[in-house]
């Protein structure tokens, strides 16, 4: 439908085995990865509904994911404060960081592989750098609050920052330098906890969800217009005023036009449009369940949310109308035979009279005058080019495997400046030097022997492997002194019955990153 591009009603789910609690899509929205509660990390293919690829990531339960720009990279966060990057095509660990404090969040730099953002609990955010394992430790604005949630902006050129009085900051990513600040506030100028920060893809608008149950939309320009101690005011404040709902998780729509808000008492999801502030749709789940996370499709309007450990897809209702495209077409309630008439389908037709050539000769004939020899000689020679044009028509090979970038994904920060063929020269060069990007997975999921009692030939359906998993090796929860506020949901006794062990023959290096002491302020 025309002007409607917000999902309508559910599509369908998708089983990833074990206990699925966060989840997120590539920048083409080609691969959905799903983390788990056993430590696994399933790579869906969105356009088949299913699995491509599984890592056994980590020991304890995956809590935070992030895709690199290209998506050859999966950057992972667990439960037992360890960061770790993987090679998605062969699964294998490049990278393992071990922090001080659970983690709560991270986020792949947009422009930047190298570079992410980690929101430790109770510490401040962290900019790490993968190719040398250097971290910067960022500033805050209140060093008795360290309750802070950070974002990257849309281009990455800046990190905005919010601590738990409702203070945001707007750092630079590559010096750290403090740009902007604003404090939100409510309408008695009270403060209010900021518990996360989001952008869209799309413009230079971000959202923030505050603990008084408020989503204030902003103007990133403006922000940075204000400057320091600026008082900006929202674009939009969504909020449900019936039910005073708290939100678990908000996000932007791949286009930036709509906004939708998952509730933190149940699985139902609220979509607003951001341009007027209305509430256009709500989707309701299963009774009775949880919401943990939120992910909206980068191009199309589909959605997808993690109640119970199932991920639910929500999609618009297609209906066929192929009436639309041929318009003498009808449909039928049930089959009818169709008698083919003579030579209706040939390529040539062998009962056509000789006559008619004749006729069509003449005709021809008398459109280029002259003498009937000379018009015989002109139509045989036109003729013979005809067939000649038509053979290296057919000889011509079509290139089918070559992907041209598309300009909707790249360079969206040039596209109102540069015609679409700078844009597409510009997306051409940059993937030239960087790489082709990774949109599907050609490796079918493998079960380790062990489980699966030897070797197997054909790939195992989902009923097989959930099964040939179920007897995989089992971990304890170790003791720390601050615990995830993930292990803390309703429902967790589920998620210890299936544990995977750390993957053998990692490639990657753990670096601890246990300090004697707490973070501190580099001067």
């Amino acid at each position: 439908s025309f002007g409607q591009n917000y999902p309508e009603e559910a599509d369908g789910t998708l089983d990833c085995i074990s206990m699925a609690l966060t989840c997120t899509f590539n920048r083409w929205g080609t691969l959905l990865a799903v983390g788990c509660n056993d430590g696994r990390i399933v790579i869906w293919d969105f356009l088949t509904r299913g699995i491509a690829k599984i890592i056994s990531a980590h020991i304890h339960p995956v809590c935070s994911l992030c895709w690199s720009r290209d998506g050859h990279k999966l950057v992972s966060a667990s439960t037992d404060n360890i960061v770790s990057q993987w090679d998605v095509l062969t699964g294998d660990c490049d990278q393992r960081f071990r922090f001080p404090s659970p983690i709560l969040k991270l986020q792949c730099h947009p422009r930047d592989m190298d570079k992410v953002l980690v929101c430790p609990m109770k510490s401040a955010p962290v900019l790490l750098t993968l190719s040398d394992s250097k971290h910067v430790v960022l500033p805050v604005d209140d060093d008795s609050d360290l309750n802070v949630v950070a974002a990257f902006d849309r281009r990455g050129e800046y990190i905005y920052t919010g601590n738990a009085k409702g203070k945001i900051l707007v750092l630079n990513t590559n010096t750290q330098e403090l740009v902007a600040s604003f404090r939100v506030t409510t309408g008695t100028s009270n403060t209010t906890a900021i518990k996360s920060i989001e952008f869209a893809r799309k413009g230079s608008c971000f959202l923030i969800n505050t603990a008084d149950r408020i989503i204030r939309v902003y103007d990133g320009r403006e922000i940075l217009t204000c400057g320091r101690d600026g008082e900006p005011e929202p674009m939009q404040k969504l909020q449900d005023l019936v039910n005073r709902t708290p939100w678990k998780r908000c996000c932007f729509s791949g286009d930036g036009e709509y906004i939708v808000a998952g509730s933190a008492r149940q699985h139902a999801l609220y979509i607003w449009e951001k341009s007027i502030g209305n509430l256009v749709k709500i989707l309701h789940g299963t009774r009775g369940e949880l919401l943990l996370d939120v992910a909206w499709h980068p191009v199309r309007p589909i959605i997808a949310s993690i109640s119970s450990g199932v991920v639910s897809i929500w999609a618009q209702n297609q209906v066929e109308n192929w009436s639309a495209f041929a318009p003498d077409f009808k449909e039928l309630d049930e089959n009818v035979e169709y008698e083919e008439r003579e030579s209706e389908f040939d390529i040539e037709d062998e009962d056509k009279s000789e006559p008619e050539q004749t006729g069509k000769l003449n005709i021809a004939c008398s459109a280029v005058g002259g003498t009937r020899p000379q018009n015989e000689f002109r139509m045989t020679h036109l003729q013979s080019a005809h067939v000649t044009g038509a053979d290296a028509a057919e000889d011509e090979e079509v290139d089918v495997t070559t992907v041209d970038p598309h300009s909707c994904f790249l360079q969206q920060d040039y596209k109102a400046l540069l015609p679409v063929s700078h844009v597409v020269m510009r997306s051409w060069r940059y993937y030239k030097a960087r790489g082709k990007p990774l949109l599907y997975l050609p490796i079918a999921p493998e079960v380790e022997d062990a489980l699966a009692g030897g070797e197997r030939k054909t790939p195992l359906g989902p009923r097989q492997m959930k099964e040939a998993l179920g007897s995989g090796r089992t971990t304890t929860m170790a003791q720390r002194t601050q615990v995830h506020p993930l292990l803390g949901v309703k429902g967790d006794g589920k998620s210890k019955k299936k544990t995977a062990g750390r993957p053998k023959g990692s490639k990657g290096k753990d670096k601890d990153f246990l300090p004697p002491k707490p973070w501190a302020q580099r001067p």
